[in-house]
């Protein structure tokens, strides 16, 4: 049972009937924690696309919309010590939370989330190492990457150096996407991992990528610019993450790889038509939910079996990066908060990314 103290109910972002977000101020609060589960008080929420691309696509009428945010631990099962033996209540944590899962879900005024996809910001001088809308806009693109990098199965690029072992002779590896907010991230881990990243994005964001990491910055939009790619690396790339996923990323992901092939990751579903344009390149395909280890129950494409050796994996990566942050080796994306505060305005958020606006940063609503 959780404390007496703590409210019946919570204000959420849920989904209709439709699959449409909509503010709700009397969702049920968890009566009780699964094991290894965290209650967080939520202090902010990061929003991406995929937060109302798939609820459109597959509603789920009365699911919490969301996966980024920062808070303060207020409740956790006995079972965290196991996985998380640090972790107490008062500490202020930034992470996942699976929207997929009932009464799970992050834009609420509490969130439920597993142990393994939190990570501790220290305080330092009477506040924290890392502010707190910049904490809530991490954990979405480290899920992705860890996925896309290093997962098990298929869908993955299978990279073998990480940031704990990296490459002596860095090998280039692609982002397309480079100023996306998972981008960014991607880059940096790619640079700590020993990899040489190279990313394509708008002019106007080239000196983001550069920043994170990059050695080299290309403008998406020239047809050849996959060959520009394939001239720079001397034909000898062979992993790409497509951090956008539509056909004209593929086509220059394509054209960019080796004359050999190599890997291709996608973050959205990719037609079929489209991947099978090069039989050399193994392709695969990574959601930010999958990090659970409990798969996804979308529908069609979108449908991911269960698999406990992705959380397993999720909490040794998201160790690490907890120490990444902690050691200032890992620079969070730039970041555009709203002008006003509380849960409601998750939904202006929702409304200007569908709207196409925001470029280079990651929208933020402070709860308080």
């Amino acid at each position: 049972m959780l404390s007496a103290g703590l409210p019946s109910t919570r204000k959420a972002i849920i989904q209709d009937a439709a699959g449409r977000p909509i503010y709700d101020e009397k969702v049920p609060m968890p009566t009780s924690l699964d094991p290894g589960m965290v209650l967080i008080k939520t202090a902010a929420v990061a929003m991406n696309p995929s937060d109302y691309k798939l609820s459109a696509a597959f509603p789920s009428p009365g699911a919490i919309v969301g996966i980024d945010f920062a808070g303060t631990v207020v409740a956790l099962d006995q079972g965290v010590r196991d996985i998380k033996p640090d972790l107490g209540i008062g500490d202020f944590v930034c992470g996942a939370s699976h929207a997929g899962i009932a009464g799970h879900g992050a834009f609420a005024q509490y969130v439920v989330a597993h142990a393994g996809m939190l990570m501790q910001i220290p305080q330092e001088d009477g506040g924290t190492t890392i502010p707190t809308e910049h904490a809530a806009t991490l954990a979405t693109a480290l899920a992705t990457c860890t996925l896309a990098f290093w997962g098990p199965g298929q869908d993955s690029l299978h990279l073998e150096g990480t940031p704990l072992a990296p490459l002596t002779a860095p090998l280039p590896v692609l982002v397309y996407g480079g100023s996306t907010a998972t981008g960014t991230i991607a880059i940096q881990l790619l640079r700590l991992s020993g990899y040489d990243p190279i990313a394509t994005c708008s002019p106007h964001n080239f000196s983001l990528c550069k920043s994170r990491g990059a050695s080299a910055v290309f403008d998406y939009k020239p047809r050849d610019v996959g060959i520009q790619i394939k001239t720079h690396t001397k034909n000898r790339l062979k992993a790409v993450i497509d951090c956008i996923s539509d056909e004209q990323s593929v086509e220059t992901c394509f054209s960019a790889l080796a004359r050999v092939g190599g890997r291709y990751v996608s973050l959205e579903f990719v037609p079929e038509e489209l991947l099978s344009r090069r039989k050399a390149v193994k392709t695969g395909f990574v959601l930010a939910y999958e990090i659970s280890g409990q798969g996804t129950k979308l529908g069609g494409s979108y449908n991911k079996e269960a698999d406990p050796k992705k959380l397993e994996l999720g909490i040794r990566y998201f160790s690490l990066f907890e120490g990444l942050l902690r050691d200032r080796r890992l620079v969070t994306h730039p970041v555009q908060s709203l002008n006003s505060v509380g849960l409601q305005e998750v939904l202006q958020g929702l409304k200007m990314l569908q709207g196409g606006t925001i470029s280079g940063k990651k929208l933020v609503v402070q709860l308080f």
